[in-house]
């Protein structure tokens, strides 16, 4: 039973926390980590009390990075080695339990806009790219010089694309150069004409033109893990990208290419599964994956009316990380959506170790409205703002006299016809002209108090009234290894 809810003990004993990674050579810190650049951050802003976020395979400079930091810029560093939930995302409310008056994030982000306001520098890395080796399968994937495509990468690689892009302009045409979409400065104003902003990128893309018209070309990945399902950031953009576009990945390293087109297919029918076990559920849970992430309020108000509109009953968790262990607590609930960043609800989950799927707050989208998704809308949403109002992507839900909601729908899954919302069969008068109920002794049950009454096992029997009061006697004495009326036997 152990083995089926948690880990075993021995496991937890023996488990290294967080591993830490290899060692960047003294020499080398202030490139890699680009010391400079930050400290010119903090003295620009003047500040005394400053946070480090770093990542767990980064925490193993932290030190040597701090301490150099304190030696130029003469402020007071902390180190924030352990966030809550994702370490893509800034730890904001870490921060200012430090009292610092500005983060610096280390590694791989999400570049999600922060919900409370802070001075925030990110260092994404800067990971060699053998540029001829890229420039050689850009040309091997790409014989059409007029063929529109973008220059993505991971984010190490990003300082990259326009050396890339400078190799490649004299004979390709049509081709343009993503690059990271921080989050803007506190007070300032956003460029104008702003460039299209998905994916955490920023696509200067040219009037009249679309970015479903690209191709893609991603540079990052390694061939030790070419599985993309380990990188949220790659899933992302395979879940997103136009599909029928072609899609290569390149790793810096050794220029292999390969064409992500099957994989992107993978992806989508998993999510399409996914969207089916939604439909199916009565009871969801709604997982709160982040707290420092702006509009994760309105977001989980939005799921909300979403699954009170679908006739589902919701259930708020805040469970930090989720894990099988504290899922498994909860045997009522049919899924779980985690609210989260992108990169966060995209996580890598091993296959089987959750009892029940988790999905991304689209999945929950595209099964609770039925007028999702809008007209024209090829990519798959992975942010949740990206289904609030103000967005151009939301779809309001359809009123309660709207057809959309009498559509016959059928399982997927079981093959079972699914029945409308249990508001709207509530409503229908002519369904209560033909059953008369007139004594109608429930009028609304807790899906969990239903599963509860459907268990073999359901607790201590209280038994009210019916034990005979008796006065208190003398109990047991000892511990259950061995009670003192107990033999030595």
């Amino acid at each position: 039973m152990e083995s089926m809810f948690s880990s075993p003990a021995e496991a937890a004993l023996q488990r290294e926390a967080g591993v830490p990674g290899l060692l960047t050579p003294l020499p080398d810190l202030d490139r890699v980590y680009e010391l400079e650049r930050v400290a010119g951050f903090i003295r620009d802003l003047g500040c005394e009390r400053v946070a480090l976020q770093f990542p767990d395979q980064l925490l193993g400079d932290a030190v040597a990075v701090a301490a150099r930091l304190e030696e130029t810029t003469g402020s007071k560093m902390f180190i924030l080695g352990d966030t809550a939930y994702g370490s893509c995302c800034m730890d904001v409310l870490g921060a200012e339990q430090a009292g610092a008056q500005a983060l610096i994030h280390f590694g791989p982000a999400c570049l999600s806009p922060p919900a409370r306001p802070l001075p925030v520098a990110f260092v994404l890395g800067q990971r060699s790219v053998a540029l001829e080796l890229c420039v050689k399968a850009f040309e091997a994937q790409n014989p059409d010089p007029k063929a529109p495509v973008v220059l993505l990468s991971e984010p190490a690689c990003a300082h990259a694309l326009e050396a890339l892009a400078t190799l490649l302009r004299p004979q390709y045409l049509d081709l343009l150069v993503s690059s990271p979409a921080f989050p803007l400065p506190v007070g300032s104003l956003s460029p104008e004409p702003k460039p299209l902003e998905r994916f955490g990128r920023y696509f200067p893309l040219a009037p009249g033109r679309r970015l479903e018209e690209y191709g893609a070309f991603y540079v990052g990945g390694s061939e030790a893990s070419p599985d993309p399902d380990l990188d949220p950031d790659l899933s992302r953009l395979l879940l997103g990208w136009a599909p029928g576009r072609p899609f290569f990945s390149c790793c810096p390293d050794t220029g292999k290419t390969q064409d992500e087109g099957a994989r992107a297919g993978r992806l989508r029918a998993r999510r399409r599964y996914l969207v089916e076990r939604a439909r199916d559920a009565r009871v969801v849970g709604l997982l709160a994956g982040t707290l420092g992430v702006a509009q994760h309020r309105e977001a989980l108000a939005h799921l909300r009316n979403l699954t009170e509109a679908a006739g589902k009953r919701s259930y708020v968790l805040a469970l930090g990380r989720p894990t099988p262990a504290k899922l498994a607590n909860f045997p009522e609930v049919d899924v779980f959506v985690l609210l989260a960043c992108p990169l966060g609800a995209l996580a890598p989950q091993l296959s089987g170790s959750f009892f029940r799927p988790i999905l991304a707050p689209c999945e929950l989208e595209a099964a609770c409205n039925p007028a999702w998704p809008p007209p024209g809308l090829a990519p798959h949403l992975t942010h949740y703002a990206d289904l609030l109002p103000g967005s151009p992507f939301h779809v309001p839900l359809p009123p309660p006299e709207s057809e959309l909601w009498e559509t016959p729908d059928v399982s997927l899954i079981t093959g079972a016809l699914r029945p409308p919302p249990a508001w709207k069969s509530s409503n229908d008068s002519g369904s209560l002209a033909l059953t008369p109920r007139p004594q109608l002794e429930l009028a609304e049950s807790s899906p969990a108090a239903s599963f509860l009454s459907s268990r073999s096992w359901q607790g201590l029997e209280p038994r009210l009234g019916q034990t005979p009061v008796t006065e208190a006697v003398s109990g047991r004495r000892g511990i259950a290894i061995a009670y003192e009326d107990e033999g030595s036997g």
